[in-house]
Formats: C-alpha cells, sequence, structure tokens
C-alpha cells in the first residue's frame, strides 16, 4: 500500500496508476479526507471473494427459518 497526497497524484498520475494495478494507492486529500485507488480487475477480484451463490443464501434463510420456528412452534418448514 502506497499513501500520496492529491498533488503528488496530479504530478505523477502515470506513475500510480501503474502501481494501482499491483496495489492499494491510498490519497489523502487534506486533513479528513482520503481514497482508494485500485485497478478495477482488482476490486471486482475482492468482491468476488465475498460474495456467495443465491443457493447459498436461500439455504441460509431456510436455516435461520427453522431455528426460528423451531424454537418458537417446535415446528420445521423445509
Amino acid at each position: 500500500m502506497v499513501i500520496i497526497s492529491s498533488a503528488e497524484l496530479r504530478n505523477n498520475m502515470k506513475k500510480y496508476l501503474d502501481i494501482a494495478k499491483t496495489e492499494k494507492v491510498i490519497i489523502q486529500r487534506g486533513r479528513n479526507e482520503s481514497f482508494v485507488l485500485v485497478a478495477q480487475n482488482t476490486a471486482a477480484g475482492e468482491e468476488l471473494d465475498r460474495a456467495i451463490t443465491v443457493d447459498e443464501v436461500i439455504a441460509r434463510v431456510r436455516e435461520g427459518l427453522n431455528e426460528m420456528f423451531e424454537r418458537k412452534e417446535g415446528h420445521d418448514i423445509a
């Protein structure tokens, strides 16, 4: 990870875009703002790593509903 100022990014845009292909570039703007620069394919890959399928969502919802009904009434809905 590289941390730079917004002025540094303006002055060396190509350099930091190239770096962002392989690692995160944190851009500090003033004291209270910061931004992350990453290559789009990197960001999408990280999101996909956290993703779950629709079937997994349905299974988890069913499990939760079953637990809820079993506690309340002693029934199984699946």
